[in-house]
């Protein structure tokens, strides 16, 4: 009997590489928040961060984010998150196929609980996938300031075929 651990999933530079420009470039509106992506783990997490500039205020008053950019923001990251576990159980593809992948990705549910105003100079963005079948998949999301309060949380579900 084999005690040897298992063997942990590594995205490859292609891949990475591709998938933050689907993220950081292709999708312009990810372009528009400011959305950076700080982690991608094949497990099926991913995090990101948006630097607060005046373009995303939301209340003039009391230079709060708007609610539409934190919903967008985790929406983008819960996709995300269930495209990174996508990927990981496909590793016997090349990455190119896999990035071919986003192309079939739609969102279905979603989610958005404003807990906390969004009020700070940066905000970090965390998802983890639950599950992703061969059609859909689930996401749970949350949304924080810079000193890692939880402002705001959200869950969705994603086509993925």
């Amino acid at each position: 009997m084999s005690s040897r651990a298992p063997t942990a999933t590594v995205f490859e530079p292609e891949y990475l590489e591709g998938f933050r420009q689907i993220y950081e470039e292709k999708i312009v509106f990810n372009q528009t928040l400011g959305l950076r992506l700080t982690e991608i783990v094949p497990e099926g997490r991913v995090s990101a961060r948006i630097d607060m500039r005046h373009a995303l205020v939301g209340h003039f008053a009391y230079n709060r984010i708007h609610g539409g950019v934190i919903s967008a923001a985790l929406d983008a990251i819960g996709s995300a998150a269930v495209m990174a576990a996508l990927a990981a159980k496909h590793m016997d593809e090349p990455p190119t196929k896999r990035l071919e992948r986003f192309g079939k990705l739609g969102t279905i549910d979603l989610r958005i609980d404003y807990l906390r105003p969004g009020i700070g100079e940066f905000f970090t963005i965390h998802a983890e996938c639950l599950r992703v079948g061969s059609r859909v998949g689930t996401s749970r999301m949350e949304f924080r300031g810079p000193d890692g309060t939880l402002m705001s949380a959200g869950a969705a579900a994603y086509i993925v075929s």
